[in-house]
């Protein structure tokens, strides 16, 4: 499913997503850096190395393509891309 408008609310700290069908998604940017699935993220989630993204914040958004965006977050992150399906696939396990 493809989005038919990404905006980063405000206060950097919610990007909402309005879906194809309709759909609205909230995510949370704490939620997002915290499921990032660039391999350093990976890799601490396997050494069970847990961290609190609480204060976090995107601040910026880049396409890949026509299927994915890279976020960039407060913490200098900038490495996890995030397909279309991986963003809805976030959305659904919050509602």
């Amino acid at each position: 499913m493809t989005p038919l408008q990404l905006k980063l609310k405000p206060e950097r700290r919610t990007l909402a997503i309005t879906w194809e069908d309709g759909d609205i998604s909230l995510l949370p940017a704490s939620v997002l850096r915290q499921r990032s699935r660039a391999a350093q993220a990976v890799r601490a989630l396997i050494d069970g190395r847990e961290t609190s993204f609480e204060d976090i914040m995107v601040t910026g958004i880049e396409p890949i393509g026509s299927y994915a965006v890279r976020l960039v977050f407060s913490d200098g992150h900038d490495r996890g891309i995030y397909p279309w399906q991986y963003l809805r696939e976030i959305a659904d396990s919050l509602a």
